[in-house]
């Protein structure tokens, strides 16, 4: 069935009457359990259901919203929250904005793709059309940035000559089916084939909704490729209105950036690689800085007349060698170390670590493991051997609680305690 909307995509508003309801759920598509509503079905439509490509639009039945459409055999299929009686005369109107932005990006796809095929032979095998972006399969390992150049110079020519794009109905035993661009009909398809015309550019076999000539698509901006699947490269472009709301992000940022950096948008990338070589300078002395103190430390502890069987430390800055580097000075032989690093609202990391065989009665193999407590009272994971354990804890807040866990240890010898 050709339904209103592939007739007229332009048209906004549509008078119509409900054929069915039925209770149903829907998945949503960000996740999250189903929502109970309703599926129906009108004599005709003016929003579109998903396919070939091409997602489906939103807009409203009456007051009521529409969530999803979606064809089942020759019916479009309406998601709705409320009920709505059988043969009852409602109104339809369009998400526009959605809809344009799908016509834009769809008649998109089917310039470049003819003419990618004309200019290097680059058949289409798929496409997707994004939310953000969309994306063209090529049958093609690679393109060559003089080529994306080309073709998108090419596409933007036809643009500007303003080139009419036309809409055919033709039966399906019709001759001329077998000179249209076709990857085949749904095995669901009943009634007559739909063929998009670019004049003089393109015949294609489609479902979707398309502008009626190139200029409505404004402009069209390569963004560059992608690695497909084996042997295929995508081809990620912007149509219409989705490059004036990129210029304008882009323009946004240069913005933002010339305020930060002090300087203009040509000087933007030199001066951020000096900051990024200014932060790997510092990132290198902070480290020579962060193993000093680790030593000092250390040994600060051992030139205490009877070092203690506990050490506890925990540092807001450092990482796994600043905490390796003092288990080391201090050895492990006779004290139990637990040394923590990071924010105490934030992930952090931590060490255990003490005689192999102390270490090993708290292992893994005991039910009760102090460095199983560890683990569960810090909410992190971790592993260990020859005497350490150490891992990430995401609840930093509660190594109090673990520090009175090893008192109690070294004070009994026992995990129980």
């Amino acid at each position: 069935m050709v339904f209103q909307c592939q007739r007229d995509s332009w048209a906004r508003q549509f008078t119509t009457r409900v054929v069915s309801c039925r209770a149903a759920e829907l998945r949503p598509e960000g996740g999250g359990g189903p929502v109970s509503g309703f599926q129906v079905v009108l004599e005709d439509t003016i929003l579109f259901p998903e396919g070939g490509g091409q997602p489906d639009d939103r807009g409203l039945i009456g007051d009521v919203p529409v969530l999803r459409v979606t064809r089942r055999g020759p019916e479009a299929v309406h998601f709705v929250r409320a009920a709505l009686e059988p043969g009852t005369e409602v109104l339809l109107s369009l998400d526009w904005e959605r809809r344009f932005d799908h016509m834009q990006q769809h008649s998109g796809q089917h310039l470049i793709t003819a003419i990618a095929d004309q200019m290097f032979g680059f058949k289409t095998t798929s496409w997707e059309l994004g939310r953000q972006r969309s994306i063209i399969e090529l049958d093609t390992p690679s393109m060559t940035a003089e080529q994306i150049e080309a073709l998108e110079r090419s596409v933007n020519e036809k643009i500007r000559e303003r080139v009419p794009v036309t809409v055919r109905e033709l039966a399906a035993d019709d001759p001329d089916i077998e000179t249209v661009r076709s990857r085949g009909l749904p095995d669901d398809h009943v009634g007559p084939v739909r063929v998009i015309d670019i004049e003089g550019i393109d015949s294609n076999m489609c479902c979707g909704t398309h502008v009626s000539n190139l200029s409505d698509l404004q402009v069209i901006k390569l963004l560059g490729t992608e690695k497909g699947k084996k042997n295929k490269t995508n081809l990620v472009f912007l149509a219409g209105n989705r490059v004036l709301k990129s210029l304008e992000q882009s323009h946004s940022t240069e913005k933002a950036l010339t305020s930060l950096l002090k300087n203009g948008p040509g000087e933007h990338v030199e001066a951020v690689k000096r900051l990024q070589s200014s932060v790997k300078l510092l990132q290198k002395n902070n480290l020579n800085l962060l193993r000093d103190m680790a030593v000092l430390i250390a040994r600060d502890f051992k030139s205490k007349p009877v070092p203690s069987q506990l050490f506890v430390l925990h540092r807001k800055e450092g990482d796994s060698e600043f905490m390796n580097i003092i288990a080391n000075e201090i050895g492990t032989e006779e004290t139990l170390l637990f040394l923590t690093v990071g924010d105490d609202k934030e992930a952090g990391l931590f060490l255990l670590a003490g005689p192999v065989e102390a270490v090993e009665n708290l292992g893994p193999r005991s039910l009760y493991c102090c460095s199983c407590r560890v683990a569960e009272l810090l909410g992190g994971k971790g592993a260990g051997k020859r005497g350490r354990f150490q891992g990430k804890a995401t609840n930093m807040s509660r190594r109090g609680e673990v520090e009175a866990l090893l008192q109690a240890f070294t004070s009994s010898g026992s995990p129980e305690a």
